[in-house]
């Protein structure tokens, strides 16, 4: 009897001391973009917000600068379970359904008011479709306005016949193509060493990959043309959310909230202090020409039409709905 209560004994010793490591889920998070950037910066605090919440049952590890998985790697990475959540450029993954490229048109949604609008218009679907493949959508952060980087001055489109663009996503590509320009496919962690060596004399981007990348060690002139406000999408493994229990996930979501109202705010901030930094290391940040402006929604209109002709009536209905 004092054999088998002493194995009992041993075996209840066993189990608690594992239940601690069993009971404890632990996540990779991959992100394409520095450390220091504030989507980044936001995706570490959504973390430890988790880590806090559940009482340390799910902890995330944030790898940010694509050390896990290249940016254009990150959605499959999500969807196949190499990664449990990740960061995504939606308009990255236009050509796979159009609805993702729906922010990154130019002039479609210009202000921080007309991409939250946008975004209420986009979300019911992005839900639907991210569902269908495998994910679940957790929060979005809009970049800050897009604008045009230059080695030379820019007075209208012409003046970008021929020059090599950087493109990140479908739509930059396109606007390369109408331009004139040569569209060359560059992500933000290859950047800045595109510039150093010349393959990029053009890009339009934020002022915060701006100062990322530290555009003004290479380019002279940034256009704030404010075109339209990508924003980045924090999905999760489908299969990996579900498993979780009832606490964790409404942890997960109410984490997932704070993080998407944090990063809106903080976008706006970066917005203005990053076209500062532009400024005080020698960038000469200029608002565009009317020229510029005008030969740029021309490409902008063109490019919705082409847009719509590609989705179909569920572009159509998205539309409308942004446009009530």
């Amino acid at each position: 009897m004092k054999r088998r209560l002493f194995s009992l004994t041993l075996a209840s010793a066993a189990l608690a001391l594992s239940l601690p490591a069993a009971a404890q889920t632990k996540w990779d998070l991959p992100a394409a973009y520095p450390a220091t950037n504030f989507h980044s910066v936001n995706l570490a605090q959504f973390a430890a917000d988790i880590d806090k919440a559940s009482g340390g049952k799910l902890k995330i590890t944030v790898h940010p600068g694509a050390s896990l998985f290249k940016a254009p790697e990150i959605k499959r990475a999500v969807q196949g379970g190499q990664a449990q959540v990740g960061e995504i450029l939606l308009a990255a993954y236009q050509n796979e359904w159009q609805m993702f490229g729906a922010d990154g048109l130019p002039f479609l949604a210009t202000s921080y008011e007309e991409s939250q609008k946008l975004y209420a218009a986009q979300k019911p679907i992005l839900e639907k479709k991210l569902a269908e493949q495998g994910m679940t959508l957790l929060y979005t952060v809009a970049w800050p306005p897009q604008g045009i980087y230059s080695k030379k001055p820019i007075n209208s489109a012409a003046d970008l016949k021929g020059s090599k663009w950087r493109a990140y996503s479908p739509a930059t590509s396109r606007i390369a193509e109408l331009v004139g320009a040569q569209p060359v496919t560059v992500q933000a962690a290859e950047l800045s060493q595109a510039l150093a060596t010349g393959v990029v004399e053009t890009n339009m981007t934020s002022g915060a990959t701006g100062v990322d990348s530290k555009l003004y060690e290479h380019l002279k002139f940034y256009y704030d043309v404010q075109a339209w406000l990508p924003k980045n999408a924090i999905i999760a493994n489908k299969r990996a959310f579900d498993a979780l229990d009832k606490p964790t996930q409404d942890a997960v979501r109410k984490a997932a909230a704070d993080a998407e109202a944090r990063g809106w705010a903080e976008s706006r901030k970066v917005n203005t202090d990053t076209l500062e930094k532009l400024k005080a290391n020698g960038m000469s940040v200029l608002p565009p020409s009317a020229q510029l402006k005008a030969d740029l929604q021309k490409v902008g209109e063109t490019m919705l039409k082409e847009w719509l002709d590609k989705a179909g009536p569920e572009g159509q209905a998205m539309l409308d709905a942004y446009r009530k």
